[in-house]
This record gives C-alpha cells, structure tokens and sequence, in this order.
C-alpha cells in the first residue's frame, strides 16, 4: 500500500485543482458502475460521518440538494437524484441534532424555500398553491402527533 501512496502522491502533487477535479469524475463514474444502490447506501452510511467533518452544512446542503436534484443532458435523473429521497432524511437526521437551535431554524427555512422553489418549477400558479397547501398539510400533520 505504501508504494501506491508514493505513486499517488507523485501523479497527484503536479495537477491543478481542476485536473483533479476532472479524474474525480472519471474514477467515480468506473468505481460506481456495477454497484447496486443498497451497495452506495452502505458506503455513504460509512463515509458520512468522515465527510461531514469540518464542513458547514449550512452553506453546503443547500448547493448540494440544488445540484442533486438538476437533471442531466436528455432529461435523466443524476445518480444522486435517484439516491437523494433515501440518502438525505438520513442525512439531516445526522446534522440537524447537532447544530444550535437558532442555526438549523435558518437552515431549515433555506432548505424548505429551495425544495418548493425547485420542487415546483413548471407549475401554473393553481399548482404552486396546491403544492404549498399540501406542505403545510403535511407539517401540520407531523407536529401534531
């Protein structure tokens, strides 16, 4: 393992942010062929919490929900738009408990503008209505119980 540290280290230390950015992309798109969805569930499971450390949530998440939830070139779903209804309850259920109260009441109300902003992008203005109605329903229900 060591000798591949080495090689690493050599290839890695001469390319640009971007260059690296770049095979990040490719070595992903090889790494994650052939991995069924329960196989990238348990990954994340186990990367998470190695991931999460130092990084501001409240900056990050929104950016990254947008991005997960933006389709590809003919209209398909992004890996991370298929995995995001399961892979994000869990994690805000491991973000949310630690951060201050006044902190995730602003992530919170972030997070719930750009899920309805993006949530209902293309409807008529009877379907917006209708879809916040159900929202609002739907936190009613939940904080009642």
């Amino acid at each position: 393992m060591e000798m591949m540290d080495k090689m690493m280290e050599s290839m890695m230390s001469g390319m640009s942010k971007e260059d690296k950015e770049k095979m990040m992309g490719k070595m992903m798109e090889k790494f994650f062929a052939g991995m069924t969805a329960e196989d990238k569930r348990k990954m994340m499971e186990q990367m998470m919490p190695k991931m999460m450390e130092g990084v501001n949530m409240m900056d990050m998440m929104p950016k990254m929900m947008m991005g997960m939830m933006s389709r590809g070139k003919k209209g398909e779903m992004p890996m991370m738009g298929q995995m995001m209804p399961e892979m994000m309850p869990r994690c805000l259920g491991m973000v949310m408990p630690g951060m201050p109260k006044e902190k995730r009441v602003d992530f919170v109300l972030k997070m719930v503008a750009g899920l309805v902003e993006q949530g209902s992008a293309g409807m008529s203005n009877e379907e917006k209505a209708d879809f916040v109605k159900k929202i609002v329903e739907k936190v009613k229900t939940r904080n009642t119980h």
